[in-house]
C-alpha cells in the first residue's frame, strides 16, 4: 500500500502525517514552538525553528509509522499563508525574523494607501483587501528594515517566500525556490485573473520581482528531498496555503461547497468554480488551487484569533492546564452569565479588517467566574464564524445547507454545538479532522498517481457527527446582537 506525508506548518506548531491509500491517518508527529511578540501587535517567528521542528517530526513519524523513505510515494506541504520570510540565496540564512500573518507593524502603510485611494483597484486586481495581513507591506518593510537591503534584493541576492517556499527551499538544499498559486494568491503582488505575478502591483509595493519564486501548480512534482537523510528521494509533489488544503481535504470540489477550520484562526472557505468572484463586503477572493495549469477559486473569511483564545486562556491567564480542558470548564455553566468577550488581539479580520481592533471583555460581574470567561471565549470563536457565514451568504447570495468543519478545535463538541445553535444549520465534522494535511496528501497522491482524481477523493469523505441546532432562534439572535454591540466598542482602539 502507497503512502504519502502531509507535512503541516502551522502558526503555532510543526506537524507531520502518514496517510495511507485510504486516506486514513496512520502516525502523526507535532511540536510547537515559540511565539515572538518583540512590540505590541508585532509577531514573529524564528525561521531556522520553523525548518527544524519540521525536519524532526518528518523524520519522527516515518518511524511511529514503521515505514522508510521508500514505502512513500510523495510529500505534500500545507502552510500558514502570508506569513514573510526573507533570506540569502547563497547561505539560506534570513535577514530576518518570518513577519507572522498575525503581524500589525504595517498597519499605518496600508491606512496610507487605502487614504491615497489605491484600495478599490488593488482589490478589483487581487481579491484581497489592503491589509496588513497579506504579505506585500510585511515584504516592503522588510527591504526597508536594515540598510543595503533592498539594493541586495534588486540585484538578485536575496529569496522572498511563504512557508511553503521556504521549506521547500531547505527539503531541496536551495535548489528550487517556488510556491504554488493557492500562497501566491495571498501576497497582494498576483494577479487574481491573468494567474500571474502583476509588474503594476510589484510597483505599487516597491517591489523587486528578482526576489519572488517562480509559481508553479498546486499538485505535481516541483523537487526531491536531499536535505534530509530519512527522506532522502521523496519526490514533493504539493504546496497549498493551509486553508485551502483544508478545502481540499474536505472534498469541496465543486462551487457551494464550504469548510470552516477551527485553528489559530477561523477560516471559512467556499468553493467558487473556475472564475473569481470578487467580494463586495469583508470577504476575499483567492485561489483554490492550481491543477495542470488550470485555476479554481474560493471566496474566504479570516477570523485572526479563534483557538489561539484558548491557548491565551491556558498560558496568558492560567485558567486551564490543556487546551481540552476548556469545554468541561465551559460547560459548567449554562451560559457566560452576561459575559461577552471579543478576542481582537491582532485586530479584526473579515468582515471588519479593524487592524486597530484590541481584545476587550464585557459584562464582567462581582459573580463572574472562570467558567463564564471560558464560555464566553468558545462563544467567541463560533460567533466570530457566524458573522463569516452571515457576509459569506450575502455576497454569495446563497444560503449553506450545512458546513463541514475541520481543525484542532473541532473535537471540542459544546463549540459544535454552539456554532450550529448560532447558525441555525447543521455543522458536519468528517472522520479525518486533519484535512489541512489530508488536502496536502491528496494533492501529493493525485501527482504521483495514488489517487486518480477529485471524484475518488470525494468518494472517501465521509462525516462523523451532525450537530443540529437546538437552541430558540430569538436566543440566538439575542446573542449576536449582544456581540455586534461589544465588537463595535472594542474597534478602533489602538489608534484612539
Amino acid at each position: 500500500m502507497p503512502y504519502v506525508l502531509a507535512l503541516d506548518q502551522g502558526t503555532t506548531s510543526s506537524r507531520a502525517i502518514v496517510f495511507d491509500g485510504a486516506g486514513r491517518p496512520c502516525a502523526v508527529a507535532q511540536q510547537e514552538f515559540a511565539q515572538h511578540y518583540p512590540q505590541p501587535g508585532w509577531v514573529e517567528h524564528d525561521a531556522q525553528t520553523l525548518w527544524r521542528t519540521q525536519a524532526a517530526v518528518a523524520i519522527e513519524v516515518l518511524a511511529k509509522a514503521g515505514i522508510a523513505a521508500r514505502d512513500v510515494a510523495a510529500i505534500g506541504i500545507a502552510n500558514q499563508r502570508e506569513t514573510t520570510l526573507l533570506w540569502d540565496r547563497k547561505t539560506g540564512t534570513t535577514v530576518a525574523p518570518a513577519i507572522v500573518w498575525q503581524d500589525r507593524r504595517t498597519a499605518d502603510h496600508c491606512a496610507a494607501m487605502q487614504a491615497a485611494g489605491r484600495e478599490a483597484a488593488i482589490r478589483a486586481r487581487t481579491g484581497l483587501l489592503l491589509d496588513p495581513y497579506f504579505s506585500a507591506t510585511k515584504l516592503a518593510w522588510l527591504l526597508d528594515s536594515q540598510p543595503g537591503l533592498r539594493a541586495r534584493a534588486e540585484a538578485g541576492e536575496l529569496a522572498f517566500g511563504t512557508v511553503d517556499c521556504w521549506l521547500t527551499w531547505q527539503l531541496t538544499g536551495g535548489a528550487v525556490h517556488v510556491t504554488d498559486a493557492s500562497n501566491a494568491s495571498r501576497t497582494l503582488l498576483f494577479d487574481l485573473h491573468e494567474g500571474a505575478w502583476s509588474e503594476s502591483l510589484l510597483g505599487e509595493f516597491n517591489i523587486p520581482r528578482a526576489v519572488l519564486p517562480k509559481i508553479v501548480d498546486s499538485c505535481g512534482i516541483v523537487g526531491t528531498v536531499t536535505a534530509i537523510s530519512q527522506l532522502a528521494g521523496i519526490p514533493i509533489a504539493a504546496l497549498i496555503g493551509d486553508q485551502q488544503g483544508a478545502l481540499v481535504g474536505q472534498a469541496c470540489f465543486s462551487a457551494g461547497l464550504a469548510k470552516n477550520t477551527y485553528g489559530t484562526g477561523c477560516f471559512l472557505l467556499m468553493h467558487t468554480g473556475n472564475k473569481p468572484h470578487v467580494a463586495s463586503g469583508g470577504l476575499l477572493a483567492t485561489v483554490a488551487t492550481r491543477q495542470e495549469g488550470h485555476l479554481t477559486y474560493a471566496l474566504e473569511g479570516s477570523v485572526f484569533i479563534g483557538g489561539a483564545v484558548v491557548q491565551w486562556l491556558r498560558d496568558g491567564l492560567g485558567l486551564i492546564r490543556q487546551a481540552a480542558e476548556i469545554e468541561t470548564l465551559a460547560g459548567s455553566v449554562a451560559d457566560t452569565g452576561g459575559v461577552v468577550f471579543v478576542p481582537a488581539f491582532a485586530g479584526l479580520g473579515a468582515p471588519h479588517w479593524d487592524p486597530y481592533a484590541r481584545g476587550a471583555m464585557f459584562g464582567l460581574t462581582r459573580g463572574s467566574t472562570a467558567a463564564h470567561i471560558a464560555r464566553a471565549a468558545l462563544e467567541s470563536i463560533a460567533l466570530q464564524v457566524a458573522d463569516l457565514v452571515s457576509a459569506l451568504e450575502q455576497d454569495a447570495g446563497l444560503a449553506l445547507a450545512e458546513l463541514r468543519v475541520d481543525g484542532g478545535a473541532a473535537a471540542n463538541n459544546l463549540l459544535l454545538q454552539l456554532q450550529a445553535d448560532l447558525l441555525g444549520r447543521p455543522v458536519v465534522r468528517p472522520v479525518v479532522t486533519e484535512t489541512t494535511a489530508l488536502g496536502a496528501a491528496y494533492l501529493a497522491g493525485i501527482a504521483t498517481g495514488v489517487w486518480a482524481g477529485e471524484t475518488e477523493l470525494a468518494t472517501l469523505w465521509r462525516a462523523e457527527r451532525r450537530f443540529e441546532p437546538v437552541m430558540p432562534a430569538a436566543q440566538a439572535a439575542a446573542l449576536r446582537r449582544h456581540w455586534q454591540e461589544a465588537v463595535s466598542r472594542s474597534r478602533h482602539w489602538a489608534s484612539s
